[in-house]
């Protein structure tokens, strides 16, 4: 089934159908998770449509999935480049080319990394005489295929299932994911030169990928995340000490204040920005996200227990031990808050109708 579902992925794609294409890999994907191949793939359509941080998070994963597959290397770099992250391309494309050495494309974008690095820094002893002619000229479309059209724009994306707030520090970005109850090995998090990338696929519940472009460079390295009962929590080690006004990236925004970080005293508090105009009041939040947990409406087994909970936790000594008491003794089957009743014979089971007691023998 993942097969057929992997060649009519193809077919779509080589009649330039990619938002199908996107849609079948995607069907594949949910039947074979551990086939890099098809991230890959999914990569391409990603970005012939213009999902860039997606395309990258596809490419990170056939990466993980098969560290040799030069192709995921290409389309990481791919990617990059469209998202101007230089320096991530050039480490991709470099490993690819060690992988791949007779590919010359990876030469080719090597070379073109470098020439737009050095634009960035001002270094232009790095640069082509072609380069430094054109520095003036938008950096040529990066082409995957020969027959590669114009990119598509995908609708925007819907409203996520978790939302998150971020303040910072001089040296740092903190995000929180507001999740609840989410097991460590159900989150994943990437990082790039400018990118973030936060997948949350938990049991049960639907699945939550969070890719921006930030609002400036990071060092990938120093970033680390922790996943606690309420929330994830993400740092960001800033490659420069300035203040970003938002967390994702903006053309728009075209000047940054730096900060100096020797001027500000341990003492001082930083502050809390968001991505809302308005101040983060921490302790209210803190406080909502109690509520919401102390509200929160269960059904079937669920709520039954949670009742069950809140009357032992609100029992006497005499109650507590009546209902530890007929629980045991009755297997399950019976819960009993009269310690005069329990405490002076054994309770015996009580199964619901249409079904009989049994006695396990270990």
């Amino acid at each position: 089934m993942a097969s057929d579902l992997e060649t009519k992925a193809k077919e779509a794609f080589i009649d330039d159908h990619f938002e199908l294409a996107l849609h079948l890999y995607s069907q594949a994907i949910q039947l074979n998770p551990k086939h890099a191949e098809l991230y890959a793939d999914r990569a391409q359509a990603n970005i012939k449509l213009n999902n860039l941080p997606e395309a990258v998070a596809d490419a990170n994963k056939a990466i993980e999935l098969d560290p040799s597959m030069s192709k995921a290397y290409l389309r990481k770099a791919t990617a990059c480049m469209k998202l101007e992250e230089y320096q991530t391309a050039k480490s991709a494309l470099e490993t690819g080319a060690a992988l791949a050495p007779a590919e010359s494309r990876f030469s080719k974008l090597i070379k073109e990394c470098e020439e737009r690095i050095a634009e960035e820094t001002g270094d232009l002893s790095m640069q082509t005489p072609e380069a430094l002619a054109k520095n003036d000229v938008p950096a040529k479309e990066i082409e995957l295929d020969k027959d590669q059209p114009n990119l598509e724009i995908k609708a925007a994306p819907p409203k996520p299932v978790y939302r998150y707030e971020f303040y910072q520090k001089p040296e740092e970005v903190v995000v929180t994911i507001f999740a609840k109850g989410i097991p460590h090995d159900c989150v994943k998090v990437d990082y790039g030169e400018q990118i973030l990338s936060v997948a949350i696929n938990a049991p049960g519940k639907e699945a939550y990928h969070f890719q921006p472009r930030l609002f400036a460079k990071i060092i990938p390295e120093k970033c680390r995340y922790d996943v606690l009962s309420t929330k994830v929590e993400i740092r960001l080690a800033k490659a420069e000490p300035i203040h970003w006004t938002s967390l994702e990236f903006s053309r728009e925004v075209a000047i940054t204040q730096r900060v100096n970080v020797s001027s500000v005293s341990a003492s001082q508090r930083p502050s809390y920005p968001s991505s809302k105009p308005q101040r983060v009041d921490w302790d209210k939040i803190e406080a909502q996200v109690k509520k919401e947990e102390k509200d929160e409406k269960l059904d079937g087994d669920a709520a039954l227990n949670k009742f069950f909970r809140d009357i032992y936790k609100d029992a006497d000594e005499d109650t507590r031990r009546a209902m530890q008491k007929s629980f045991v003794e009755s297997n399950g089957t019976v819960l009993s808050t009269n310690w005069k009743e329990v405490g002076a014979k054994k309770v015996e089971g009580s199964p619901p109708d249409g079904m009989e007691m049994k006695k396990w023998e270990y």
